[in-house]
């Protein structure tokens, strides 16, 4: 019975939650994302006095707004950003940019390639073509059309997401492994420009896993709440570990928090992205401890920026 209330009350907040994403900015930024956090997270964040992770990354939504943030988390401006740092043999090339998903010029396209919205985060607004000859248009253009309206600064408060030009942006396919037909992301968790965590998920094409590595490899027993589970074989030490953690290190200098994301395929490592506010600050850790513990080594800055 319990459990049944549990359930309830957690899918209500959510509905609460989706409906406060749209009637929430007639608040301040901060008063939205107290309200946000109550429902998402069962509790009152402390923003005056932030100490876990999930708090502080609010308070870096509102009080850390350094413009170049945008360029950061623009899928398509990040590539010369990157390019600038560590050099362009880790960028994914780029094919073609439209502004509408009804301009894409298939013509101009490969067999295969990944299509993907400038502004969206995570996979909704991704879209991979393995086969040219048997690929549905249609449904690509549905779903493309359907992530450039997607708001990652209304719902989930992410202000550099803002601006970012909404446009579609063809990429060259990343082959995956022929062995497991998975091509894993490598997230590393930089604080204050070090990287003190790999989180990997695999399973993409099956079950989605979810696991936490130190610098070492060894795996880690905290979780992020949600219901992807760790992978039943324990996912291998990557061949290029030592190169992925050192250039994260080099595009994170400087910022509080940031993830950076790594692909590796056949020995090259590939640059996925540049994310401020993992799950938008939302997620949490299991066991809860680890939510202070990464809290603490976000050191926040003394001035704040605000836009």
């Amino acid at each position: 019975m319990n459990k049944f209330f549990d359930y309830l009350f957690r899918h209500q907040n959510l509905l609460l939650a989706a409906i406060w994403s749209y009637v929430g900015h007639l608040f301040s930024d901060e008063t939205y994302l107290r309200v946000r956090f109550r429902l998402l997270m069962g509790k009152w964040p402390d923003l005056k006095n932030p100490k876990t992770f999930s708090e502080k990354l609010q308070w870096l939504k509102i009080h850390n707004r350094k413009p170049e943030y945008t360029t950061m988390v623009d899928k398509l401006a990040v590539k010369d950003y990157v390019s600038g740092i560590i050099g362009e043999e880790y960028v994914i090339p780029s094919i073609g940019v439209w502004d509408r998903p009804e301009d894409i010029d298939w013509d101009k396209l490969p067999n295969q390639f990944v299509l993907k919205t400038t502004h969206g985060g995570g996979s909704l607004g991704v879209v991979v073509c393995k086969d040219k000859n048997t690929f549905d248009k249609n449904k690509a253009i549905a779903k493309l059309r359907a992530s450039m309206k997607d708001d990652g600064f209304r719902v989930q408060g992410e202000w550099p997401y803002k601006n970012v030009p909404r446009r579609i942006l063809a990429e060259k396919y990343i082959e995956p492994s022929p062995k497991t037909n998975d091509l894993p992301d490598y997230k590393f968790f930089c604080f204050n420009g070090e990287p003190k965590f790999c989180q990997v998920i695999s399973g993409r094409n099956e079950t989605m896993c979810i696991d936490f590595f130190d610098n070492n490899w060894q795996h880690q027993s905290f979780h992020e709440p949600s219901d992807y589970p760790f992978a039943k074989n324990e996912p291998a030490r990557p061949c290029c570990l030592e190169l992925m953690w050192d250039l994260s290190k080099k595009l994170a200098k400087n910022k509080p928090f940031s993830r950076i994301d790594f692909y590796e395929v056949n020995n090259r490592v590939y640059f996925g992205e540049i994310t401020f506010y993992p799950t938008g600050g939302f997620g949490g850790f299991d066991p809860e401890e680890w939510d202070y513990k990464f809290g603490e080594w976000i050191e926040l800055p003394e001035n704040k920026i605000t836009d």
